[in-house]
C-alpha cells in the first residue's frame, strides 16, 4: 500500500492534533529541546517530503508539546537555490494544514541592513520583499492562486512575539525581509538597492514558505535571527561557516525567546 505522508503521521500519531507548526532555520534548533514527549519522523519516511542538502539543516519532522500547545517542527527546509524549485516546501506544508495546522511560525538566519540590527539580534518579519518575483504558487489551478499578501505576517501574532519576548528580558526587533534567490551572497550594490526599497534584513529562505502558506489559509510567524551585517556594511568576510557559526554563537538565547513566543501564541 502507498501511504501518503499524512497517513504515515497519522498513523504514527493517532492521537495528535497538532495546531502550530514550526520550521527551524539556522540556529533556531534548540527549540526542540523544549519540546514535552517528543516524537521524531525522519523526512525520508514521509513520501514527498524534500530531504534539505544545506549543512546545518536538518531532515526530521518531530511532533510535541509545548505549553497549550501540540506543535509539530519541521527541523529544515528545502531552500530554492538547491533545485531551483520555489514550491518545494509545498507538500510538507499542505500536509501539516491537512493535519490540522492553523499558525506557521518561521524561524531563518538573516544579514542586517541596518546598524543598530547587530549581529545576534533577534528579528520579527513585519513584511517581505520578493526580490527574485518567483512564486510558488505558479501552476496552481483556479482563482485561489491570486492570494492577498496584505498582513501576511499576522499582525496580533508579531504582537505576541514582541510581548513575550519582552517578559523573558530580551529585545526583538520589527523589519522587512528582502528575499534573495541565492545560494551566493549578496553584492554590496544589491544590499544598497535593498536599503533603498525599505529591507532591514536580507536571507535566502522564509518568502516561499509564508506565500504557501497563505495560499493553505495559515496564519504566518516569522523570526530572524541576524548573523551578519550585509555585504559592504562591515569588514567581515561572508560564507555558509560563518553564519553557521554566528548562528550558533545566538542560538541559545534565539531559541529561548522561541520557546517563550510559541507557549504563549494564541488566535
Amino acid at each position: 500500500m502507498n501511504l501518503s505522508a499524512l497517513q504515515v503521521l497519522q498513523h504514527r500519531l493517532p492521537q495528535a492534533h497538532p495546531r502550530v507548526a514550526l520550521v527551524l532555520g539556522s540556529g533556531w534548533g534548540g527549540a526542540v529541546a523544549a519540546l514535552l514527549d517528543p516524537v521524531r519522523v525522519p523526512y525520508a519516511e514521509l513520501p514527498g517530503f524534500p530531504v534539505p542538502s544545506v549543512q546545518g539543516h536538518a531532515s526530521d519532522l518531530v511532533w510535541g508539546r509545548l505549553g497549550p500547545h501540540e506543535v509539530v517542527v519541521l527541523t529544515g527546509r528545502k531552500h530554492t537555490y538547491e533545485t531551483g524549485d520555489a514550491a518545494a516546501m509545498k507538500l510538507p506544508l499542505r500536509t501539516l494544514r491537512e493535519w490540522g495546522c492553523e499558525v506557521l511560525v518561521q524561524t531563518n538566519a538573516a544579514g542586517s541592513l541596518r546598524a543598530d540590527i547587530p549581529p545576534g539580534s533577534l528579528m520579527v518579519l513585519s513584511d517581505h520583499l520578493n526580490l527574485p518575483q518567483r512564486s510558488p504558487l505558479v501552476g496552481e489551478p483556479g482563482n485561489d492562486r491570486f492570494v492577498s499578501m496584505l498582513d501576511a505576517y499576522d499582525p496580533a501574532l508579531r504582537a505576541q512575539a514582541l510581548a513575550a519576548a519582552q517578559a523573558c528580558g530580551s529585545s526583538l526587533h520589527e523589519g522587512v525581509y528582502a528575499w534573495f534567490l541565492g545560494p551566493q551572497f549578496e553584492t554590496p550594490a544589491e544590499i544598497r538597492m535593498a536599503q533603498r526599497l525599505g529591507a532591514d534584513a536580507v536571507g535566502m529562505s522564509t518568502v516561499p514558505e509564508t506565500i504557501i502558506a497563505r495560499h493553505l489559509g495559515l496564519k504566518v510567524l516569522a523570526l530572524s535571527l541576524i548573523t551578519n551585517m550585509g555585504a559592504g556594511l562591515s569588514a567581515e568576510t561572508l560564507s555558509h561557516a560563518h553564519t553557521l557559526a554566528q548562528a550558533n554563537a545566538a542560538g541559545e538565547r534565539a531559541s529561548r525567546v522561541l520557546t517563550a513566543v510559541l507557549e504563549n501564541l494564541s488566535w
